[in-house]
């Protein structure tokens, strides 16, 4: 709670509240094989059919989560996490309305509308881009803003904010740290899918930001990568190429196939170093041989592993990633009614410029309903991550 009730702090003392975190959605990026807590048991007191309350205070929040259908195991698990959240601050002035959209658009719209018909000021979630869209149109009319967890920068706008791991800030602090680190010619392997769309423009543009040259970029059908790979050897092998760092924007199921086929064509990563993004996290990936000395951009580890010992003690099992997001919001919502009054969930309080501190490190929104967040860049050595730079503090203007 004390992180949450300095943040704030922060920010009435900054005076000003200007503007300022898987794949681009596919869903959530959940730890593979991890048993999850399903959910708890409903509160007797619902508000709605499917609805639940957690904690009963005057402020009505929604929560608006894959309960059943799709998604339901991550969705259960972050209807935990914010019960933990609520147990955590220490009875906050917020009733949490929880409602199920199982899993699809028409189940979000419906969500949202119980939610505010039962006078929620705020929702939280959904999960997925196609509900978060559904949701939103009846949340806009409401004039009621919402803070969302899907990847998909696309279904952003003002007054629907992303609270989640975007690939595209993860691209910006790799390559940046890379070319702080003198690296300054850049190629790029990337799969033809919705999330290699997604972080190639990113990675194009802040190639383009740092002044650094882009040397080629080549896509590859997802499981194919030898021609891609063939059609850029000459630029990323032996002591002549042109590039001193290869992008790989690739999933631990991909990189199984890319990484072995990288060193028979005689890729050395001592030469041209491997950046990736956090979707590199993960324990396979750590193992490849051509991968080692390679960065990617993650949030810290540390806070989730505290939160994911406190979520154990309390359910008995372990959180997938994105619980830590159900986690924040709420705890956001509750340091936002305590320091805010009638203002904590208008816009100018949400797009705070100072951000706000989290499970996951410092983060904010920006007016357009994108999110900065602080992360760290790891480097892959003898098979394990190592932070080569901490995650920093304080974020700096958005987009440079």
């Amino acid at each position: 709670m004390s992180r949450w009730v300095k943040a704030a702090s922060v920010l009435l003392i900054a005076g000003g509240l200007g503007a300022c975190i898987g794949g681009p959605d596919g869903g959530p990026r959940a730890t593979r094989g991890a048993p999850i807590a399903e959910a708890t048991a409903a509160d007797p007191q619902a508000t709605s059919p499917g609805a639940t309350k957690i904690g009963a205070g005057s402020v009505k929040i929604a929560l608006i989560l894959p309960l059943t259908g799709p998604g339901s195991t991550v969705g259960a698990a972050m209807r935990n996490a914010a019960e933990l959240a609520i147990e955590d601050f220490q009875k906050p002035d917020l009733q949490i309305l929880v409602n199920d959209d199982h899993g699809s658009p028409d189940g979000a719209r419906e969500a949202a509308q119980a939610a505010v018909g039962e006078g929620a000021e705020l929702v939280l979630g959904p999960l997925f881009a196609a509900n978060v869209q559904a949701a939103a149109g009846v949340a806009r009319g409401a004039g009621k803003p919402i803070i969302a967890f899907s990847t998909d920068a696309s279904v952003a706008s003002r007054s629907v904010y992303l609270l989640s791991f975007l690939p595209q800030t993860e691209v910006d602090r790799v390559v940046d740290e890379s070319v702080a680190a003198g690296r300054r010619s850049f190629a790029a392997l990337i799969p033809e899918s919705s999330y290699g769309n997604a972080v190639e423009a990113q990675f194009r543009e802040a190639v383009a930001r740092k002044g650094a040259r882009l040397v080629a970029v080549e896509r590859y059908p997802p499981g194919a990568p030898a021609p891609a790979i063939s059609r850029l050897a000459g630029l990323i092998n032996g002591p002549g190429a042109q590039a001193d760092a290869l992008f790989l924007p690739e999933s631990p199921e991909g990189l199984a196939t890319v990484a072995p086929a990288l060193t028979k064509a005689g890729f050395s990563p001592g030469r041209v170093k491997p950046i990736g993004t956090a979707v590199w996290n993960d324990p396979r990936v750590y193992a490849l041989p051509a991968l080692q000395g390679g960065w990617f951009a993650a949030a810290d580890a540390a806070g989730f592993n505290g939160f994911s010992q406190r979520y154990q003690a309390r359910f008995g099992s372990v959180p997938p990633r994105v619980a830590t997001l159900a986690y924040d919001a709420v705890s956001l919502m509750a340091a936002l009614t305590r320091q805010y009054g009638s203002q904590r969930f208008a816009d100018p309080t949400l797009t705070a410029q100072a951000g706000f501190s989290g499970i996951d490190g410092t983060f904010r929104f920006r007016p357009e309903g994108l999110s900065d967040r602080a992360l760290a860049v790891y480097e892959i050595r003898s098979g394990a991550p190592t932070i080569v730079s901490p995650a920093p503090r304080t974020l700096g203007p958005s987009g440079t």
